[in-house]
């Protein structure tokens, strides 16, 4: 298993790995798949479209839509209350996904990119990088 560390700017943010992905990956060695798994329970991990970097912006933006953190939230922690965080992780995205390897590399669709979602940021984070047979 590989680590990637990456460290988030804002509270919300996606931030394309799909490079740093490939780079942990390395050798694939005859394996059937990747699984990208993120340990954190206040962020995630999609698949998107990496073209337009207007969409990263559109997407966060929703996130802020769909869960506000102005409800009336009643989880709260050490870093101080952060429910939506939790809900925007839960609702928008998975701690990990499965990507198919295809002679040798990610079998993503021409415009697919692998997104780390922070939710509860800036902060440091890891992502877990890993082949399957």
């Amino acid at each position: 298993m590989q680590e990637i560390t990456l460290k988030t700017d804002r509270k919300t943010q996606l931030i394309e790995i799909t490079d740093l992905v490939r780079e942990a990956l390395g050798e694939t060695n005859g394996a059937a798949a990747a699984l990208v798994y993120v340990p954190h329970t206040t962020a995630g991990v999609t698949i998107n479209e990496r073209i337009d970097p207007e969409l990263v912006d559109d997407l966060e933006n929703a996130f802020h839509h769909v869960v506000s953190d102005e409800w009336e939230w009643k989880h709260d922690d050490a870093d101080g209350p952060n429910a939506p965080s939790h809900a925007r992780a839960s609702l928008a995205s998975s701690p990990q996904v499965l990507i198919p390897l295809r002679e040798g590399g990610l079998g993503l669709g021409t415009y697919q990119g692998i997104f780390f979602c922070e939710f509860d940021g800036p902060r440091q984070r890891k992502v877990y990088v890993t082949t399957l047979q």
